[in-house]
């Protein structure tokens, strides 16, 4: 695996990331699926986790009275991860969507989730943690302290 390092400054983002992202070289074929009458689908191969992903709300928003976070699950298998978001380590009571999986290259899905909360809530938060489950996979997730980002 390479180890590359993520400086995540991107225009309209306040926090800063500077912590390793491993990433997985991925030469290896992994599912291979059929289709049968009826909608049947057969799939043989192994369950990928996704490379999650918590992007904060921008300044501009946040001026605005709101902020929206978003998770990304990028690169995973099967389709039916489910994106859940805890905030201070509780599931939480604010607005959530999902996008539907998108089929991207390798027959790996993609998908994301947004937060919404008020500007003012999110000043009072101390992490949010955007959380991927699949059957009986172990839980897997991100955590971003708000304290890494700037007021």
């Amino acid at each position: 695996s390479a180890l590359l390092r993520r400086v995540s400054r991107e225009e309209g983002h306040v926090c800063k990331h500077t912590e390793p992202v491993f990433v997985r070289r991925f030469d290896a074929f992994v599912s291979l699926w059929w289709t049968f009458g009826g909608g049947t689908r057969l799939s043989v191969g192994s369950d990928v986790r996704p490379t999650l992903t918590v992007l904060p709300p921008s300044r501009e928003e946040l001026q605005q009275g709101t902020a929206t976070l978003v998770c990304l699950a990028d690169k995973g298998f099967p389709s039916d991860w489910s994106l859940a978001w805890k905030v201070d380590g509780s599931s939480s009571s604010w607005e959530e969507s999902r996008s539907p999986g998108v089929l991207g290259g390798g027959a790996l899905y993609s998908w994301s989730s947004t937060l919404r909360l008020p500007a003012n809530q999110w000043a009072k938060v101390g992490s949010v943690t955007c959380e991927a489950t699949q059957g009986s996979q172990t839980a897997l997730s991100e955590t971003l302290r708000r304290d890494q980002c700037s007021q």
